[in-house]
């Protein structure tokens, strides 16, 4: 999903399915009356064939089903409406019926157990749907601080992007982003923590949380970077004490200052693209050096290296999990040849063209989460700026952007 669709406006109050808490009045009654006529009709409708079936064929204790089908759809209130209508209506069958004293009691037993599970059930329902928006709330709070809702807007730089973690109930997954506005300009990171899921949130929260400092206080972007490498180093201490795996983590990181040239350490990870006058290609890094964490294993020093980029273009940075996705064929996603048909696309209309072109092309099947940033530079004095993700009203489904 393209980051920003579906955010949620802010002071909106939000309630699990089945329960009355941030509905529309209007709307509740309404659904409270087509719930009234619905049980109505099916209650009329059965207790006519009845009376025309006769005592050959009793049809009414068919209607215990209602409360059973409420339970999935409907509030408790309505749940325990229904429970007591179709209890009245069978009781008072029974009382005009010709059988025995322990067929009806046999029946009203029947009648009151059924509904009292459907209400149970309802109630158990509810219970596990207030439970997991609680979880959801939580899980929301948390990846806002792990992952900021984009666009983000700068100074120096306007960033949009996309975010889709492989895992859809979860919001964080191994793939990361940061842009941070500090002293000596822009810094921008997009990496992707080896492994997925759970075991990769915790490598790449630290990766982040050092970043968002290293940015600030470094006045180079080798200092980033080297801030960076040994916050994934100390990470996997850690992680070694606690017997989990140790992980390295691929990166890009971007420096935007004053004037047209961008400054990058590319550690392993997959170089950006630049579109521009209808163009779009590969941005030629002369050197790729070993992704964070893997420092020791290397002799090379990361040095940045510069290269332009126009007012008017736009910088396309990705992570694997786009160029890496496949269709059922299992043919990689040719990223290449569609920049080239979207060139002269903006930063938002970039992304919404990729978000649905991978799913097309996938057929709706990721093996991989997907993360893309699409940068251009803030224009001048006087130029309309977009919104930004904090200003945003929009729902969120995960992390955000437009």
């Amino acid at each position: 999903m393209a980051l920003g669709k579906g955010r949620r406006a802010p002071g909106r109050p939000t309630a699990p399915p089945g329960t009355d808490a941030g509905a529309d009045p209007a709307t509740s009654r309404i659904g409270n009356w087509a719930l009234a006529g619905v049980v109505l009709l099916l209650s009329a409708l059965v207790v006519l064939l009845d009376v025309v079936t006769g005592e050959d064929l009793r049809v009414i204790p068919l209607l215990v089903v209602a409360p059973a089908l409420a339970s999935v759809f409907c509030t408790l209130r309505q749940t325990v409406w229904v429970a007591v209508w179709i209890t009245v209506i069978v009781v008072g069958s029974g009382l005009g019926g010709d059988g025995t004293f322990w067929d009806f009691a046999f029946g009203i037993g029947f009648t009151v157990l059924a509904c009292a599970l459907g209400v149970a059930a309802c109630a158990a329902r509810i219970r596990h749907a207030t439970e997991m928006a609680r979880l959801r709330s939580a899980a929301v709070a948390l990846q806002r601080q792990i992952l900021r809702p984009l666009p983000v807007i700068t100074d120096q730089v306007f960033a949009y992007g996309l975010y889709e973690p492989i895992e859809e109930d979860r919001f964080v997954g191994g793939d990361i982003y940061e842009v941070v506005e500090s002293p000596y300009g822009t810094r921008v990171i997009i990496g992707d923590v080896q492994g997925k899921g759970v075991p990769a949130i915790g490598a790449g929260f630290a990766t982040i949380a050092a970043f968002r400092e290293a940015a600030v206080r470094e006045p180079t972007l080798t200092g980033v970077v080297e801030a960076l490498e040994a916050a994934v180093v100390r990470h996997n201490g850690f992680s070694a004490q606690t017997g989990e795996a140790e992980r390295f983590v691929t990166a890009l990181v971007l420096g935007f200052h004053e004037g047209d040239d961008v400054q990058s350490v590319n550690c392993g990870h997959l170089p950006p693209w630049l579109l521009y006058e209808g163009h779009a290609s590969a941005v030629p890094l002369e050197r790729t050096y070993v992704p964070l964490g893997l420092g020791g294993l290397s002799r090379e020093t990361r040095t940045a290296e510069s290269f332009a980029l126009p007012p008017d273009a736009t910088l396309l940075v990705v992570t694997d999990g786009v160029t890496e996705a496949r269709d059922a064929a299992h043919a990689f996603y040719p990223l290449d040849r569609r920049l080239s048909g979207w060139a002269g696309h903006g930063p938002r209309e970039l992304l919404d063209a990729l978000q649905l072109d991978l799913a097309e092309f996938t057929g709706g099947v990721r093996r991989d989460d997907v993360a893309a940033l699409a940068l251009r530079r803030a224009p001048g004095d006087g130029e309309p700026r977009p919104v930004s993700g904090a200003e945003e009203a929009r729902p969120v489904a995960g992390p955000v952007t437009d």
